[in-house]
């Protein structure tokens, strides 16, 4: 089984969260003002690469909240996690 450490509750079975798709990824400041093109690419395109990659994660069946962390894709391993809003490690 599969622990991820939420950083408000510790270390949990992987059951208890859900993947919230890529982190760090900035929305525009006044959405109005963004062209077609680039909402389409600010929705639907994510590196999706292998090795480190920071993830968005939500403690669904726990505290509830989300939080970011840097997960090796290729061995499952959680290299780093921290609170929303915190830089990127």
């Amino acid at each position: 089984m599969l622990l991820i450490a939420c950083p408000y509750c510790g270390p949990r079975p992987e059951i208890e969260f859900s993947y919230g798709g890529e982190a760090h990824i900035a929305r525009a400041t006044d959405p109005r003002r963004v062209d077609d093109a680039a909402w389409t690419s600010f929705l639907y395109l994510r590196s999706n690469r292998r090795g480190d990659h920071a993830e968005r994660w939500r403690h669904t069946h726990g505290c509830g909240r989300f939080f970011n962390a840097v997960r090796n894709t290729n061995s499952d391993h959680f290299l780093a996690i921290d609170e929303i809003g915190e830089p990127r490690p």
